[in-house]
Order: C-alpha cells, then structure tokens, then sequence
C-alpha cells in the first residue's frame, strides 16, 4: 500500500523547473526513494536515468561520474549519494552547462557530509527540500490517533498491526545504529548512541541539559554535545532554539530537544500500547512534539523558536509565518484555559494570535488574542 504525496510532488517538479539540482535530504525509511519514483511517473515525456549508490552495480556505473553522466538528458536521480560526496564538484560543472540538458535530483539521509558537501559545492544551483514521514495531513485528521501513536515512517504507518509497527521501529534502530551511522564515517558503538537516543526520549520537549545528560552517560559535555548533533544531523533529533526579545528579562538562552518522530518517541520510551499512552508521564510532552512538527510541516522550521524566561514566563512554539508572529501552546486536555504564562507571552512577543492546540474537537475563543483549537482545524487555519 502506498500513500500519494501530491503536495511533495507538485513542490519539487516546480523547483526543478527553476533550478538545475533539487535535494531532498531527511531521515532514512522516510519515503525519499518512493517520491523519487512518484516524481518520475509525473515526468512521463522525460527520460529517467536513476543511480542507487548502495548498489555495487551502479557504483560501477559512475567509475567515471563527469564521462557517464555528461551525455544524460532529462531527470537524473542519484540516491543515496553522501556515499560518493566526490560527485559534488561533478554536478556543479553539470549544471553550470548552457541550457543544462538534465535535471539532477539527489537524495541523502540528511548526513552533515551530504549538507556540507553540497552547500560548498553547489551553492546558487541547488534548491532543498526537506522530506520527512507522512504528516497528519497527508494520512488525513481521521488518522489522527493512528499517525500520532505510530509515528510518520511510511512502512511503521502502514504495518498491517501495531505489533508489526513496534518490531519494524526496533529494526529500523538496530539498523540505523548498526549500518547507517557508521556508513557516515562516525565510529560510535550503537550500544551507546541507543543509551543516549532514550535519554533524550525522556528529556524529549525539554531545555537541553548537556551537563546533566553528560553525567547519566558517564561522558563529557563535548561528547554529549557531539552526539545530539549527530543525531539531529541525521534528522531523527530536533533542537528547537530559543527566542530573545529586547526585554528586561532574565531569558533562558539553550535549545530545547525533541524526537522528531512521536512513533520513535514512544518505541524508545517502551511504551508498551496505546492505552499505556494514555497514562504515561510523558504524554503531554508526547502529544507536544507530534502536534508541534505537523505545524511545522506547513510553516516550515527556519523561523521557528520557543521562549521562556527564568522567571518562568514561556511559550512552546513561535512562528513567524506570512508575516505574522504566531505563538502555540500544547496541552493534552479537551478544555484548556488560559494561563498567566500565555497572556505573558501574548503581551512580552507582541503575538498577532495564540494558539492553544489540543485534542478535542471543539475550537472556541479564550481571549481576544487566544484561541484554543484542534490541531486538524489548526493545520487548515494557518
């Protein structure tokens, strides 16, 4: 079974229309190669020359990248392609060519290799966009529970049984850690990147605490900080930064951290079902980090930011989004009220509207400024 993705498709033939290289760089397993195909259905009068770079086959193909790949026209795919990060320079002479002949589509797991390598070579060619799993609006608001206790990965989504989706996430670490990790060049035991990846399940939607992580690992802060960014440099992990305003206020200054997927959230808490969900004490961090990255699947995550200050005044999200500064608080409850922290940010961030997203099915207005919604109704809203 697969899931059409019409709104992915539409973004990135129309980039490739506009710039000669498009990338789509994302977590592994989250659909980029299936994309890849549907784009390629969508071109029907192009020709498709498309190069797996973990088949030995293909790598044997591009022996001499510049000589096989000069003479194709139409769209080229490269997957997999931080494994030849030499084919960089290539494709910048490629796509430097008048009139150029082909399109390059490039397809990565979101590696720090595969960002630098193409930002210093391709620079002013390349046009990104980011893939993650399915979202809430592409499985459809009836799918809610499902999507948030699942999580995005197209084959966790789509297991035929929530048993089938718990032993692919516990596949889908064990590789991750075992192949993928190393394959980046990165020699850390997977025995210890799997220690540190559930500590931050458990930190999940707090401020980062190098020091504190730092002490349960037995390691350094260098070394705490180098893992967080290894793993959010393969997009499993995010860092939400922090927001300052010109305030005389004491404002809290670390990122917070959060995983990324709600599914892997909950397979490396060990929460067992759905029922235990209910009750577990990281529900509402859960419910958060869920509602937060659907928001931002429409809003996108380059000016995005949470606040707070030490006096203990904070906001969960803030988003400047078509010119507006739009603040979201998440709370797990049918019937949020307001707090005195929201009508302090409302005022403090100078918020055009604030959002309280929550798991009922019933909008109504808080405050003129403050309205408490259903994360459905939201994501059509903004």
């Amino acid at each position: 079974m697969l899931l059409d993705r019409p709104e992915y498709v539409q973004l990135i033939t129309d980039r490739l229309e506009d710039s000669p290289i498009v990338g789509l760089p994302g977590p592994r397993q989250a659909g980029k190669t299936t994309l890849a195909r549907m784009i390629a259905d969508a071109l029907p009068e192009t020709d498709v020359h498309v190069f797996d770079l973990e088949s030995p086959a293909d790598l044997a193909r591009l022996t001499n990248p510049e000589l096989a790949l000069s003479p194709l026209q139409g769209l080229v795919v490269l997957d997999e392609i931080q494994r030849m990060p030499e084919l960089f320079p290539v494709l910048r002479v490629l796509a430097d060519r008048p009139e150029t002949p082909a399109r390059f589509l490039i397809l990565g797991s979101a590696s720090p290799e595969l960002l630098k390598g193409a930002g210093e070579s391709l620079a002013g060619r390349i046009s990104f966009v980011d893939v993650s799993g399915f979202s809430l609006s592409e499985v459809g608001s009836e799918h809610l529970q499902d999507r948030w206790w699942r999580g995005g990965f197209p084959r966790a989504y789509l297991a035929k049984s929530d048993e089938t989706c718990r032993q692919w996430h516990e596949d889908f670490f064990r590789t991750f850690l075992e192949r993928d990790i190393p394959q980046l060049g990165i020699t850390i035991p997977a025995a210890t990147l799997r220690r540190f990846w559930t500590m931050i399940a458990h930190f999940h939607g707090q401020i980062w605490n190098a020091a504190e992580l730092a002490r349960s690992l037995g390691s350094s802060e260098p070394t705490a900080r180098r893992y967080l960014d290894i793993l959010c440099g393969t997009y499993v992990v995010r860092q939400l930064p922090p927001w300052f305003e010109n305030l005389k206020k004491r404002q809290v200054k670390a990122p917070k951290v959060y995983i990324r997927d709600s599914g892997v959230c909950h397979a490396l808490l060990g929460i067992e079902d759905r029922t235990a969900l209910a009750s577990h004490p990281k529900v509402g961090a859960s419910w958060e980090g869920f509602a937060m990255e659907q928001i931002l699947s429409v809003t996108g995550d380059r000016n995005a930011y949470f606040w707070a200050t030490h006096a203990g005044a904070e906001l969960d999200l803030l988003v400047f989004h078509k010119g507006k500064r739009l603040g979201f608080e998440f709370k797990y409850s049918e019937k949020p009220s307001t707090t005195k922290s929201m009508h302090a940010a409302a005022e403090d961030l100078d918020l055009d509207h604030l959002y309280v997203v929550h798991p009922g099915k019933h909008q109504f207005p808080l405050t003129e400024t403050i309205t408490a919604i259903p994360l459905p109704e939201l994501l059509e809203t903004i």
